[in-house]
């Protein structure tokens, strides 16, 4: 996947990756071909690659003012979580539609039927989450350990 603007990397060593996307208000400066259909989609940056990540795919999105995602979709194994921080619109989840805003989350299975628009006067931005559905066996506190540690700040 090409994005035009370049992640910046912030810092990384083994055990971890962070980058600088820039501004959200910037997002129109990411564009990638679509795989699927081939056409060039802009507005949306994908992060798995860039955080050498290895369970999730996490992408950071906008939609224009008033304007729809234009397509409808599925998946294979993996669930979505949306993230919405900024505009609202409408979610749609087979023949379920919603509104959503800013602070709504959606949780999507792999073979709920998808889409959303933005039905507001501001550019809509959300994150994506994507992993493979019933993948994480622990959680939170269950799967953390406290330790001892210096602080560096």
């Amino acid at each position: 996947m090409k994005t035009e603007k370049q992640i910046e990397v912030i810092s990384k060593n083994k055990n971890y990756t962070a980058v600088d996307v820039g501004n959200f208000s910037d997002l129109q400066n990411y564009s990638y071909i679509h795989p699927k259909n081939g056409k060039t989609v802009t507005g949306k940056v994908f992060l798995k690659k860039s955080t050498e990540s290895t369970g999730t795919e996490i992408s950071i999105s906008t939609i224009p003012h008033n304007k729809e995602l234009e397509y409808f979709h599925i998946h294979t194994d993996d669930e979505e979580t949306y993230i919405i921080l900024k505009g609202s619109g409408y979610y749609q989840v087979d023949d379920d539609c919603f509104p959503i805003k800013e602070g709504s989350v959606v949780r999507v299975a792999p073979k709920g039927i998808r889409s959303l628009c933005n039905t507001s006067d501001e550019e809509m931005v959300y994150i994506c989450i994507q992993s493979k559905a019933n993948s994480l066996e622990e959680y939170s506190t269950d799967d953390g350990l406290r330790v001892e540690h210096k602080k560096l700040w």
